[in-house]
């Protein structure tokens, strides 16, 4: 299968291995970007790869991608629960949408257990650390295959 999956993280996703390593780890954004090439490669797919703090630069990419991206993940950080715009861009993309938390957002913050984005999502995979990035993608490639 040929093809990009696009993989969006969220407002302080950049400081991951620094910012509550005890919640989610002590891998880097690079370590989870190295793990999705990887897990893409394996299933025949690119990997176009985005950061950003900002709520508008995430659904700029959303629209970007939306009709040519295989499927997308995204870890939207705390915009999970607070972004309708983003749900909204999310409701328009053609392939699959996987949404990944690393931390299991239900054991933690009341606030944190609601999802704005879980609707418009074909899967969530919560509480797997950075490996539920490389479940992402392979339910992603699999996905797009039955397509």
């Amino acid at each position: 299968m040929a093809g990009t999956v696009v993989v969006l993280n969220g407002p302080n996703l950049n400081l991951l291995g620094e910012r509550e390593p005890e919640v989610y780890g002590r891998e880097t954004l690079a370590d989870v970007e190295a793990l999705c090439r990887t897990t893409a490669a394996e299933a025949g797919l690119e990997v176009d790869f985005r950061q950003s703090n900002h709520e508008g630069d995430l659904v700029d990419a959303v629209q970007e991608v939306r009709r040519s991206a295989v499927g997308l993940v995204v870890n939207a950080g705390a915009l999970t629960h607070t972004s309708v715009a983003l749900r909204d861009a999310l409701a328009t993309v053609v392939g699959p949408v996987v949404e990944v938390h690393i931390s299991n957002v239900h054991a933690r913050e009341e606030f944190r257990h609601h999802s704005y984005l879980s609707a418009v999502s074909d899967a969530v995979i919560v509480g797997c650390g950075v490996q539920g990035y490389a479940f992402a993608i392979a339910r992603v490639a699999t996905v797009a295959r039955e397509r």
